[in-house]
């Protein structure tokens, strides 16, 4: 399993926003990062500081969501659509697409990816798939 340190992952998003506004071929992974950061243009002018991104600090003290954790969990959740991983959760995101758009779809699902994660290291366990997917299938029945 990839597990990238904190400076690897800033610079990933960093650098595939600097070859997106270069118009320079995208591989892999950066084609859905550039794209994930068009939809959020508030770290536009932090991802075109690649120096200043490494420095800063997010803490859920200052009341901050961290960009690139936000960004990550957008890709972890693009990653699980596309492979239906946990199984069900495709037929979860569609069900939410049918009643917003895409990139809500997608928060709506990073709060429940967020919270699943969050109750497992609170609890010392590893992240219960069913129980994100559960949450997801409730709250699109919700809407």
């Amino acid at each position: 399993m990839f597990n990238p340190t904190r400076e690897q992952v800033r610079r990933f998003f960093c650098d595939a926003w600097k070859k997106y506004q270069e118009r320079l071929p995208l591989a892999g992974a950066e084609v859905a990062a550039a794209d994930l950061a068009v939809r959020h243009p508030e770290y536009h002018a932090l991802l075109a500081d690649p120096d200043g991104a490494l420095e800063k600090e997010w803490t859920p003290e200052g009341g901050q969501m961290n960009p690139f954790l936000h960004l990550s969990l957008h890709l972890a959740i693009h990653e699980q659509v596309s492979i239906d991983q946990p199984p069900g959760i495709r037929a979860a995101y569609d069900s939410l697409r049918v009643r917003m758009d895409t990139h809500d779809a997608e928060h709506v699902l990073l709060e429940c990816l967020g919270e699943t994660i969050w109750r497992g290291q609170r609890e010392g366990k590893p992240m219960d798939a069913l129980a994100y997917v559960d949450a997801v299938r409730r709250k699109a029945s919700l809407l």
